[in-house]
């Protein structure tokens, strides 16, 4: 298990990937308008296949949600 910090809290993992984070929170990765950061940098979605992940990342999974 790795310890990161997700959206502001706390989580132990599994994943050791952008990708693997994604799918273990039940994520689309399809999904339009999907970003992610990882320590304050922005990860393309074309590298979330290969970005590792490390025990004290910050991460942050921003993506649209509907209301008003």
């Amino acid at each position: 298990m790795t310890r990161l910090r997700i959206n502001g809290v706390e989580a132990e993992v599994t994943a050791v990937t952008v990708a693997e984070l994604l799918a273990e929170r039940g994520i689309d990765p399809k999904t339009r308008f999907l970003a992610i950061a990882v320590n304050g940098a922005v990860v393309r979605r074309g590298e979330w296949l290969k970005r590792g992940l490390a025990a004290g990342d910050d991460i942050e999974i921003v993506r649209p949600l509907q209301g008003g």
